[in-house]
């Protein structure tokens, strides 16, 4: 389930502020996450089309109220790394990780749409983040960036 919106480099905060909302949605249904906490872009532009999401069991019984969406990650083949660290510095790894597939040959289910980039899915997993450290050191957030078939 998730929160879709458009933010900038400015607001990109309050996507991930939609991450709080929706455990808190899921606690009081007594439900427990089927995995980590994600933000899904659908567009790069100048304002991103963010989607902050959480995953939740197939059978789970979600009543769907605005502005929480359900829907499917695309399946497909998936281009993946890990960062440890500071999340400040994922900007600059996520661009040593798009130059890396395309030095490879790689293409990402994405297309120019002339207002910017719109991909299949492309997904920021959160894996160790503030409410297990405090210390950004140690946060741990996976890239899973869908190859093109």
């Amino acid at each position: 389930m998730g929160i879709r919106r458009p933010v900038t480099m400015q607001t990109i905060g309050d996507a991930a502020g939609a991450l709080s909302a929706l455990a808190d949605r899921l606690t009081a249904r007594e439900i427990t996450p089927a995995g980590p906490d994600f933000l899904r872009y659908h567009a790069i532009d100048m304002a991103r089309e963010v989607e902050a999401g959480v995953p939740v069991p197939a059978d789970a019984q979600i009543a769907v109220e605005t502005p929480v969406e359900t829907g499917v990650l695309s399946a497909g083949r998936y281009l993946t790394t890990t960062h440890v660290g500071d999340p400040d510095e994922l900007v600059a790894v996520t661009g040593a990780f798009l130059e890396w597939a395309e030095r490879n040959g790689l293409r990402w289910d994405a297309s120019d749409t002339g207002a910017g980039e719109r991909w299949g899915c492309r997904l920021e997993i959160y894996h160790l983040g503030p409410d297990d450290d405090p210390d950004r050191s140690t946060w741990k957030t996976q890239l899973a960036f869908r190859l093109a078939d």
